[in-house]
Parts: structure tokens; sequence; C-alpha cells
């Protein structure tokens, strides 16, 4: 049996798109094993493939991505591995660098529009060093695969070769009987909000939601995940006296924070266009809120209005001030009729946006390389 070898800069527990590439190449025929870091607070695994998580002296800068780099690529020299899937532009170098010493293949996965993102627009240095990078080695890559249209057109314009799409939806789950408000510490006679997501930084519209909470009737919001923007919240929750209608929760387990999303009566999204990574984004939230019934209320960014407006589930923000979030919350509750319908239309966008359909996708793919 072949040898497939995923690399990702994370701990592995709560990135979803790799654990379903993992299972896709499982069904591929291949063995997988799957490679990123150990963190303090790594929430434990269990997985139907190996794993591996190194313990990394340096977590944060450049010294972080060079030690990867340089640990991920001595790993994949010194490994069985046939196929190679590398998960976005900081985990490339390694694995490209051991593809062609080793004569293996390899399959790129870029996640987002990466040398956009907002930690490196504003750092033209290190930004023109992960450039350089992506078009050293991008024009000569086979197949790469990326979670939209616009960044996948973005790219092909760029670099003149043509990218996979494969949205990170959701696969059809099965029901699941859900946990009570109660058993969740959720206020009973409030209706739920809720921000989700492993990357909840900056620039993403969560403090700005925070504070609109203040104007917000009948209401609580929970921020579940991690992100750059944690270590701010509870001074802007504190600032605003707004500890009886705001709550922060760490990273959860996929199942457990199924149970919270299951019981929330809107989903946020609610990125700021401030750079070309967010403004092309299409969230991973996005698609678990659809998955849940959750009706939505986002930014109008390209990729999430066209999936909301196609499918009538939310509505957007006019802008990102507070009062301009609270008064289209109150909206959307108030508005029973215009609520109800978009639970309705949520089941159909549910049943036709599904994990199995984009799957088929990357088994065409790996089945090349099997």
């Amino acid at each position: 049996m072949k040898r497939a070898i995923v690399c990702v800069t994370n701990d592995l527990a709560t990135d979803q798109r790799v654990h379903k590439t993992c299972i896709a190449l499982q069904k591929s025929g291949f063995e997988v094993l799957e490679v990123g870091r150990l963190l303090p607070d790594s929430l434990p695994l269990k997985r139907p493939y190996r794993t591996k998580r190194m313990h990394l002296l340096f977590r944060r800068s450049a010294l972080f991505y060079a030690e990867y780099n340089i640990r991920l690529f001595l790993f994949l020299l010194f490994s069985d591995v046939s196929l190679i899937v590398a998960n976005d532009l900081d985990t490339l170098p390694a694995a490209w660098l051991a593809k062609n010493i080793k004569r293996c293949d390899l399959v790129y996965d870029s996640h987002e529009y990466y040398t956009e993102t907002p930690e490196l627009v504003n750092r033209k240095f290190v930004q023109s060093f992960w450039r350089n990078i992506e078009k050293g080695i991008f024009p000569k890559l086979k197949d790469v695969i990326t979670v939209n249209k616009s960044i996948a057109r973005i790219y092909e314009k760029e670099y003149g070769i043509k990218l996979h799409v494969v949205r990170n939806i959701p696969p059809e789950r099965n029901i699941i009987s859900p946990a009570t408000k109660a058993e969740l510490g959720i206020p009973e006679d409030k209706k739920m909000i809720l921000i989700q997501g492993a990357g909840i930084n900056i620039q993403r519209g969560a403090e700005e939601a925070v504070e609109a909470m203040k104007y917000v009737n009948d209401a609580v919001l929970y921020i579940i995940g991690a992100g750059d923007v944690f270590r701010l919240l509870p001074w802007i929750i504190k600032d605003h006296n707004l500890q009886e209608k705001v709550f922060v929760l760490p990273k959860q387990s996929p199942g457990k924070l199924r149970q919270y999303t299951l019981l929330a009566d809107l989903g946020l999204t609610v990125d700021k266009n401030t750079n070309l990574n967010y403004r092309y984004s299409l969230p991973n939230k996005l698609f678990d809120y659809i998955h849940s019934g959750v009706p939505v209320l986002a930014s109008q960014l390209p990729e999430i209005e066209r999936i909301i407006t196609q499918y009538d589930i939310g509505t957007f923000i006019p802008d990102h001030k507070p009062e301009s979030i609270a008064k289209t919350i109150n909206s959307a509750f108030e508005d029973r009729t215009r609520y109800l319908k978009w639970k309705e239309n949520l089941k159909v966008a549910a049943s036709e946006l599904s994990w199995e359909q984009e799957e088929k996708i990357l088994l065409s793919i790996f089945a090349r390389y099997a």
C-alpha cells in the first residue's frame, strides 16, 4: 500500500478540512500519516489513520517557520512516502524540497490567499519572502487545490495553471440528540448568537460584535475557538460591562462544538474587507451553520454573499459599527416570518452543499497517484 503524508502547521485537532482530506486518501487506497505540531493546549486525537505531532522549541515568528520546515523536511526525507499533501504555503518549502530529492508526488492545498493575509500585508519584507517562495514553486506544481472560485481565479491569472476547487463543506452527519442549553450552561431565556472558528483574529469582526451586544435585546453572544483576538476580548467585555451577555470559550472538540452550534439562533461570520484574503474568504463556519440549521448574519463579501443570497438563509450587516450590527441582529429576530423562512431554506442548502459532492474532486485527483 502506498503511503501519503499530509503536512500542516497546526495541531491537527480542529482542522476538519485536512481530516476529510486524510479520509479521502484512505478511500483512494493510501496508508495515511498526518503531521503537525503539539501545543500546550492541544486536544487529544482519535483518528482512523496515523498522526504525528512535533514538539517545537518555537511557537511563533520566523524561528517557528524555520524550525518547522527543517524538522518537516528531515522527517519526510527519511520516511517511506509516495505522495506528500502540503497544506498552505508554510508547509510547501519542506514538502517541495523533499519531493524533489525523493522523487515522490506532491499535491498542494491552499486554504487561503496566503500572501494577502493580514499577518503579512503590513509586513512587506515577510510578505515578499513568502511571495518569492510561492512564485518559485507554484508554477511547477501539477495539482493545486483551493477553497473557492475567487481564489482559484487569482492564482490561475498569476501563475497560468488550472486549480481544483474543493470547498470546505461538512459531510452529511447523523442526527444526534443535541445537548440542552441548561447542560451547556447557556441562559435558557435568551437567544444565542454564535461566532465560532479556529482563526478568530483581529479584523474578523469579533470586537465589534461584542460591543454590539450593548444594544441587542434578550440575547447572549458566544465566541468559541481560538485566534489572536482572544487576548483582547476579555478587556472589551469588561470595559463595556458585558459579562452577562458575552461568553468566550476556548476551542472545543468537533463533537462538542457542534453541540453549541445546534443550539444557536444566529451564526455570525463578519470578516472585514481589509485585505484580499478576507475579501475572498469562504469560512468553514458558514457551512457549519448551514448544516446545523442556523441562520447566518454576514459581511457582504463575494463568496459568502453568493451562497447566502442563492439560498436565502440570512442577511448582511451594512457596516461594522456596533450599532449597525445590533440593529441587524434585532431585526433578524423580530421579523419572525422571515426568520422561519431562513430556517426552512437551510434544509435545502444543507442537502445541496455536502462534502460528499466536494470529495469526488479529491478522489479523482488522488486516484492518479494511487
